[in-house]
């Protein structure tokens, strides 16, 4: 019997969506992002690296199929990390992204926020991302953890402090009407959170800048190390962590403004609340995979665009270079 045409032959590391189509690269992300890897156990997971072992080295038991192999690979990629082969821990597992980091965007969209409120879901957001960012890195060359804390504190400050600020400027404005004060101040977590986003891809990848990055040719061979390029990756990694939030922090406050008023919850004001976290949660798992698959992960680049040297290290006319997540 014939597998189904959405199961393509098993290729060992590689997607198993093609990533050249935005819809490709949507459900790739799908897959990585998916909440159901959270409850693979123990046993399953060894079954699973197991199987993956067997195939490289050519000793697979008859009648496996692509779909199992895929399945297992999924599982392997979601709790094991690829640099260091050690499980990530769960609320920092990409696949753990939306489930841990609903209760905080739901924290950040609150109505009649106080100073300290405003700091603290500001402050546990921008946590949560640097545990994410730090557990999902590429840790094939060691890197400082003093880059990572100046990158944490960064996006903490410049978070909460655009937040804070914001939020005493629409206290201040005597023209607004309270309505209207309170409605502008459900959007004020989105231009913090995307300002520290921006902040954090800066602070902690600087490094990029100043050594460049690797740039392969066709055949995967590495043609040189590319500021130009390591400035592209940094442009589209930082656009990226713009359009993240714009969705899960817009879209509720005009959405929450509307159900509010309607008689459903004017009688049960206790149902806002759950209603409010259903809506995030919604938000938060359309958003995720759109915004990582609006860039490949491997981008392309003219060599024409790039330092002279590596233009006539290479005949290819483009070359690639991983933007990194």
């Amino acid at each position: 019997m014939a597998e189904p045409a959405e199961y393509p032959p098993f290729q060992l590391g590689k997607p198993r969506f093609q990533q050249t189509s935005f819809y490709g690269r949507f459900r790739h992300f799908l897959d990585i992002v998916d909440p159901r890897t959270l409850f693979v156990t123990e046993s399953r997971l060894k079954e699973a690296v197991q199987l993956l072992e067997d195939y490289k080295h050519g000793t697979l038991p008859p009648g496996v199929t692509n779909k199992e192999l895929w399945g297992a690979q999924k599982i392997k990629q979601a709790i094991i990390h690829p640099d260091t082969n050690e499980k990530i821990f769960m609320p920092f597992r990409m696949s753990g992204y939306i489930p841990f980091g609903t209760p905080i965007v739901v924290g950040l969209l609150l109505p009649n926020q106080t100073l300290v409120s405003t700091v603290f879901w500001q402050w546990l957001n921008q946590s949560h991302n640097a545990c994410v960012n730090y557990a999902n890195r590429n840790a094939t060359k060691p890197s400082p953890t003093s880059k990572f804390i100046q990158g944490y504190l960064g996006a903490v400050i410049s978070a909460v402090s655009i937040a804070v600020g914001l939020n005493v400027l629409v206290q201040r404005a005597n023209k607004f009407t309270p309505a209207t004060r309170l409605l502008i101040q459900r959007f004020v977590p989105f231009p913090a959170v995307a300002s520290a986003n921006i902040c954090n891809v800066v602070l902690m990848r600087h490094t990029e800048l100043e050594e460049g990055i690797d740039v392969l040719d066709s055949n995967g061979n590495i043609v040189g190390s590319s500021r130009i390029a390591a400035k592209h990756a940094l442009i589209e990694t930082a656009l990226t962590r713009v359009v993240l939030p714009m969705p899960i922090l817009v879209l509720p406050p005009i959405i929450m403004s509307i159900l509010e008023k309607t008689s459903l919850l004017r009688a049960r004001p206790r149902m806002v609340l759950p209603v409010q976290g259903f809506v995030c949660l919604a938000a938060f798992g359309l958003a995720l995979p759109l915004a990582i698959s609006l860039f490949p992960q491997m981008s392309e680049i003219e060599t024409s665009r790039l330092e002279p040297e590596i233009a006539m290290a290479t005949t290819s006319k483009t070359v690639v270079y991983n933007k990194g997540l």
